[in-house]
Formats: structure tokens, sequence, C-alpha cells
């Protein structure tokens, strides 16, 4: 079974995004971090901050990983109809739920491991450290490569025993509250947490560290095995008829199926406000350490303006999740029919979300009205940018960036362009002039104007190639 699992995990991957594509990811993961750290290194930030920034970010890509495996499964079904994962096959074949559980944490702490998590050490201890000392650099490369599979895992881990819990009714939340008050309590006293994880491991590691990540990691599988039950039947739903309303509403068949899908599916639009959420504190956590590193107060309206935009892609991933457009042939619509009901959906959701995190910002950051004017017009245009761009690389398939080596360093490439100039000015300016001010508005409609129109120049080559699959 295990074996089995690895095989399917590279085939489905090596098939989806053509084989010397996804060979290639790693190289590219590789180097993307390695320019990100040496940047860090160059503006004086220290190696602790980035192995720690490293830390966190695993870890938060161990619990996303987590969630894929066991809370998407609607979204499988929605696209293939009723499966069943090797993981789930306990519910119709004499295997025991704890040993799939266990082969399927394995497997992916192993698979991503060498995908990610090789890359992510390489690349920074490159970086930070250099090459002055081979046998040094070799020595912190496996430490950290070490430590950040011991993170990566430890987010699955958490995952696992967060929904095991969660699924057993209000028992199983009162016990999931004990230890997030106790993580809370202890943060508030001041306790040195980092010290009890793999990142305190990686720092000094020692036998209490190693003990202490030990017990970490786990605590949270015997939770997860005790309390998961991956062979529960999903609870019947019934919802009244309401795509005619939605329709009247919205104004677009399409837009209103989408806008549905989202809506049933598990999460519903708590979903897409999560996403944004997840950029919101990425953001605050940006500005503090930007502040830090250059002693000047960063632009709360253009920083958050600018990097809400980003949630553009992400409402565009949750708009196409659920579809396969051969199912939209069905039914007498064209193919720019669909893109233009897309389209709008985008236009209702998207900006929406990242404008109400936007006034959270605000609100709790504080600023000038007309430096929080050209961050809402910069938001909207940065969203629209990234919707034009992802739809003409990949129509209705956005989710072909994650391992598409070509296609992920294209659209990394038209990010940075357009971003990297505005986060300069919103992070090391302050206070921002007049006319830079005038300049950065103008900028958020040219981006608004070029994503509207790489959608429009996608349609004919969209509608194509569609029609010929």
């Amino acid at each position: 079974m295990f074996v089995e699992m690895l095989r399917e995990e590279w085939r489905l991957h090596s098939r989806l995004f053509r084989g010397s594509h996804f060979s290639m990811f790693p190289v590219l993961i590789c180097l993307l971090v390695a320019g990100a750290a040496k940047l860090l290194a160059v503006t004086g930030t220290a190696p602790e901050t980035v192995f720690a920034g490293l830390h966190a970010l695993v870890f938060v890509f161990g619990l996303h990983t987590g969630s894929i495996g066991f809370v998407g499964r609607d979204a499988l079904r929605n696209l293939i109809g009723d499966v069943t994962l090797l993981v789930f096959s306990a519910r119709t074949l004499p295997l025991s739920q704890r040993k799939l559980l266990g082969l399927f944490v394995v497997k992916d702490g192993l698979y991503y491991a060498v995908l990610f998590l090789l890359p992510f050490a390489l690349g920074t201890v490159l970086a930070v450290t250099g090459l002055g000392n081979p046998a040094f650099a070799a020595k912190t490369v496996s430490l950290l490569w070490i430590t950040l599979t011991l993170t990566f895992v430890l987010g699955m881990g958490t995952t696992i025993a967060a929904l095991g819990l969660a699924g057993r009714g209000v028992p199983g939340l009162a016990l999931l509250a004990v230890p997030v008050v106790a993580i809370a309590t202890a943060v508030v006293a001041g306790l040195n947490l980092p010290a009890y994880t793999p990142y305190g491991l990686f720092l000094e590691p020692t036998l209490p560290r190693v003990g202490a990540t030990g017990v970490c990691l786990l605590g949270v599988f015997v939770v997860g095995a005790a309390t998961f039950d991956a062979t529960a039947p999903t609870p019947a739903r019934t919802v009244e008829p309401a795509f005619r309303r939605w329709w009247r509403r919205v104004g677009d068949p399409v837009a209103a199926k989408s806008l549905l899908d989202i809506h049933r599916s598990a999460g519903g639009f708590g979903k897409v406000l999560f996403s944004a959420a997840v950029l919101f504190g990425v953001t605050a956590a940006l500005v503090d350490f930007a502040g830090q590193i250059t002693g000047v107060r960063p632009s709360p309206g253009i920083s958050f303006g600018a990097i809400l935009g980003l949630s553009g892609f992400t409402t565009y991933n949750w708009l196409t999740q659920s579809d396969d457009v051969d199912l939209y042939f069905a039914h007498p619509l064209a193919v720019k029919a669909v893109f233009a009901g897309k389209f709008r959906a985008f236009l209702l959701l998207g900006p929406l979300v990242g404008l109400v995190f936007y006034g959270l910002a605000l609100a709790w950051r504080g600023g000038p009205r007309i430096e929080a004017a050209v961050g809402a017009v910069l938001l909207v245009g940065v969203a629209c940018y990234i919707f034009g761009t992802t739809v003409y690389l990949t129509g209705l398939s956005p989710n072909e960036f994650l391992f598409d080596t070509a296609l992920f360093a294209v659209f990394g490439a038209a990010l940075v362009v357009p971003l990297v100039p505005i986060l300069i000015i919103g992070f090391a300016i302050s206070p921002v002039s007049g006319p830079l001010l005038a300049a950065l508005g103008g900028f958020g409609g040219v981006l608004a104007i070029v994503g509207v129109t790489l959608y429009r120049r996608s349609l004919p080559k969209w509608s194509k190639r569609y029609q010929q699959a």
C-alpha cells in the first residue's frame, strides 16, 4: 500500500504537469528560496530570523497538506464522481484504518521532504552561509532538512488531530480548545515555545530538545489516530432550489453556478475568507518585519493593498475548483460565455473580500486617507491583473501553477515585475509624497486595464483549445 501511494502521487503529478516540467520544479524552488534568503541576508536580517521564518512557512505548508488529504474530498467528488482514495480504502477493504493513516503520513512526509523540503534547505543554507566551509554547509543542510521535515510532519499531524477532535462534536471541540488555550497562555507568559519545536532542535540539537520534539509529534498523532475516522459517512444535506434566485440577482447563469458551487461545498464562502485572512496575517507580519529591518514605518495602505490584491488568485481558484469544462458542453453555451460568467463571479467576490480585510487593516493600523484610497485602488488593480494573468496562462485550470515549472516561472515573473516596486515604496518610503501617491494610483488603474486586456486576449485561444479537446 505504501508503494502504491508513492507511485500514485508521482503518476498523478507527472501526468498532470507533463513529466519534465514537474521534475524540474525542485530546481526552481531551490533558486527561488535561495534568492529570497539572499535578499533577506543582504538587508541585514539575522540568519536565525531567516531560519525561523522558513520553519514557520513549512509548518503552514504541513497544515495545508493535511487539510487537502482529508477535507478536499468534496472537490474531488465534484470533479470525478464518487471515489475512494487509497487512504480511505478502509471503508470497503479489510484494512486497518490506523495503519492506512500512518502510511499516508509517512508517504507525504517522504514525498514532500524530497520534492520541496530538500530544495528549501539547500537554497537557504547556500544563500545564508555560502560554501566557504563545505563540511559545515553540508552539516547545516542535513540538520535543516531533518528539522524542516519534522516541522512539516508536525503540521500534518496537527491538522489530522484537529479534524479528528472537531468530528467528535462538542466534547471534541472542548478538548481541542485545551491545547489552544494552553499555547496562548504560554505565549502571554513569555515562555519560549519555539525551543520545544523542531526549530529549537535546529538551533540547539540537545537531548532535551530532541525529547520535546518527539513528544510533540507523538502527541498529535496519538490524538489523531484515536479520534480521526476516515470511514465516517458524509452527512446527508438538503438544500432548497436556489439557482434561479441567484441567477436573477447575479445576472449570469455561469456566475450564479460558480458562486453556488462555493456556497454549497465544504466550508462555503468561509474558505474564501480564510484564504484572504492568511494573506492578511502574512502582510501584518511583513509590515512589522520590514519596520524592524529598515527603521521606517511602512505605509499600511500601500502595503496591505498590494498584498491583499493577491487574493485574486485564490478567489479564481475557488471559482474553478469544482469545474470540468466538458460539463458545460452539454448546454448551449460558448466557451467565451463560460469565461464571462467566471469574470462576473470574480468581480462580485474577489475584490470585495480583499476590501473587507483591507478595511480591517486600516482600522487596526491607521494611516492617511489619501494613502488608504490609493491602497484600495492598488488592491482592485492587482486583483484584476492577477485574474487576467491567471486566465491567460491556465484558462479554467489555475491549479496547473502548483507543479508546472514553466508556468510557475512565467507567473512568478509576471507578478514580480509590477509588485516589487510597489512593495519597496510601501515598506521603505514613509511618508509617501503626493506625486508618488498619484503615480501609484494611476499604476493601479493600469494594472486593472492590463488584467482585463489579458483576459479578453485569452478568450480566442482557450475557445479554440477547449473546442478541439
